[in-house]
């Protein structure tokens, strides 16, 4: 779904966090959306949790910092980081040219009722048209 200038695909969900999340049965692929690699232009940092960490809903998964933003963003669900995008530390700059292909990591879920809670394109337009007001 396109909000925008900005694409949201339809197979993933997503939280208020910026964060994507792509299920394939008990694992789940974590990245950026389009929104915040956009509104954020350049990444020029990336930290990321180790394998093995356990991540609790809510906690700081990833610490990023680009041209015009720096932050951290919160894990949309619990789990046991299984993976790590380790390229994406060389260069952070292609979660911004290529969000959905940049994952960052994949939890193997602790509590999968968490997924309930995620969020379909369609449930944030109204969200993204507002946060990109005038961007």
């Amino acid at each position: 779904m396109r909000i925008g200038s900005y694409e949201l695909p339809d197979e993933l969900l997503y939280n208020k966090d910026h964060s994507w999340v792509r299920l394939e049965g008990d694992t789940a692929t974590l990245g950026v959306t389009s929104v915040a690699a956009g509104m954020a232009q350049e990444f020029v940092f990336v930290q990321l949790p180790k394998k093995g960490d356990q991540i609790k809903k809510g906690d700081t998964y990833i610490s990023l910092e680009a041209v015009k933003w720096s932050g951290h963003l919160a894990s949309p669900l619990s789990g046991q980081v299984v993976d790590v995008n380790e390229a994406i530390f060389n260069n952070p700059g292609e979660i911004n040219k290529r969000p959905y292909e940049s994952w960052l990591i994949k939890l193997k879920l602790t509590n999968p009722d968490e997924k309930n809670e995620l969020l379909k394109p369609e449930q944030l337009k109204d969200w993204v048209g507002e946060i990109t007001k005038g961007k």
